[in-house]
């Protein structure tokens, strides 16, 4: 009885067996449906990029000398043009200056003119002086005179030839003292003008740093200003993706406190140095109709068309195993049988399906869903074909 009870139980078991093996080996058999990627056409090509509103002309301004502010004509929203005054400083020790210096002009004005008449007096006493000693001489000569008399006449010749030197030279001194007295007015004047601080560019002004009253240092910032035609948004993005990118393409920016709204944009200049850290490369891009307000070092998000394919085959980058940025392995459904195949690929979506450009053969088709099911050699049969 114990020998038919064991029978019947070990009978079972095989039963089992044979039927969980069974149910396998269909399983493992038959032809597995999958999906397969279509080949899709006039697929646009953009880049994604994260980054934030900045401006390429941003200036902290002040003024090059120090004093206390008495004037500002400018606060934070302001469109200012280039050439208003935009704040002054207490002046008053330096006009004192500047008019100090002016008298020092006038001075040395007036002595060079001195000199100049001097000169001339001297010129025709040496004129006189030459006649009276050619008539002494003369009369010497002919022992008119006493030779005592010509030798006094010549010495008074050389005399008035030394005067007319002495003269002009003191109208050279008196020039070279001019012109320093005119380069002391020039500068006591600039610096008198620095006293006044003007816009440089036409600006919007973003910030106020100082007051009215505060006693402030030569070089500190009393403005902060932006050339408003010169915002644009500096983009972040990754190295292996930024190979496309150049200058002129056209791309697509959202703002984070606008994000319904897409406006049109261009690249207008690639970072040449990439951060180090992150591995990021720098793009710029500019929009052609902006939004009426900016807010410097809001986050924006930007796409960049790179290029369009007419028609390629996409593969998800989840299907593709060991992919090293150019190559991969993928699964294929060949003569109705699953295989693995390396293929390289070209563009990359921005939704991660990478292009497919070689070791594709003609009629094969690639799986975009990859599961354990998958094995070397097994049937398949393409049920649908992945749409995007």
């Amino acid at each position: 009885m114990w020998k038919s009870k064991r029978a019947r139980i070990l009978s079972t078991i095989l039963a089992s067996l044979v039927v969980v093996g069974g149910g396998y080996a269909f399983l493992s058999r038959r032809a597995l449906s999958v999906n397969v990627a279509p080949v899709s056409e006039n697929v646009p090509i953009r880049v994604f990029g994260l980054g934030t509103v900045e401006a390429r002309v941003l200036s902290k301004i002040g003024f090059e000398v120090g004093a206390a502010i008495v004037e500002l004509k400018a606060d934070h929203g302001d469109i200012v043009k280039a050439g208003t005054v935009l704040a002054r400083l207490h002046s008053k020790q330096q006009e004192a200056k500047v008019a100090r210096a002016k008298a020092a002009v006038a001075s040395a004005e007036m002595a060079v003119k001195k000199a100049e008449v001097n000169t001339g007096k001297a010129r025709a006493i040496l004129a006189q002086k030459l006649e009276t000693n050619r008539r002494k001489q003369q009369l010497a000569g002919r022992q008119v005179t006493s030779p005592q008399v010509a030798e006094e006449a010549q010495r008074d010749e050389d005399v008035a030839k030394a005067d007319v030197l002495v003269a002009e030279n003191d109208v050279e001194v008196g020039k070279a003292q001019l012109a320093d007295a005119q380069a002391q007015y020039a500068y006591e004047k600039i610096i008198l003008d620095q006293h006044t601080l003007v816009a440089p560019f036409d600006a919007l002004v973003i910030e106020r740093h100082k007051e009215l009253g505060t006693v402030i240092k030569a070089g500190d910032a009393i403005f902060t200003l932006v050339a408003a035609d010169s915002i644009w948004a500096l983009a972040y993005v990754d190295e292996s993706r930024a190979g496309a990118i150049k200058e002129g393409q056209p791309a697509e920016l959202r703002f984070r406190s606008l994000p319904n709204q897409v406006f049109p944009a261009r690249v207008v200049r690639v970072g040449i140095e990439s951060d180090r850290v992150s591995e990021e490369r720098r793009v710029y891009v500019k929009c052609y109709v902006c939004p009426d307000r900016f807010h410097l070092g809001e986050q924006a998000e930007v796409l960049i068309h790179v290029a369009t394919l007419d028609k390629a085959r996409l593969v998800p980058e989840a299907a593709v195993s060991g992919f090293d940025g150019s190559r991969g392995t993928v699964w294929m459904v060949e003569d109705g049988r699953l295989k693995r195949r390396q293929v390289s690929f070209g563009y990359r979506t921005e939704d991660s399906r990478l292009q497919i450009v070689q070791g594709l053969p003609d009629g094969v088709a690639v799986v975009t869903d990859v599961t354990a099911a998958l094995q070397e050699g097994r049937s398949a049969r393409v049920v649908q074909e992945a749409k995007r």
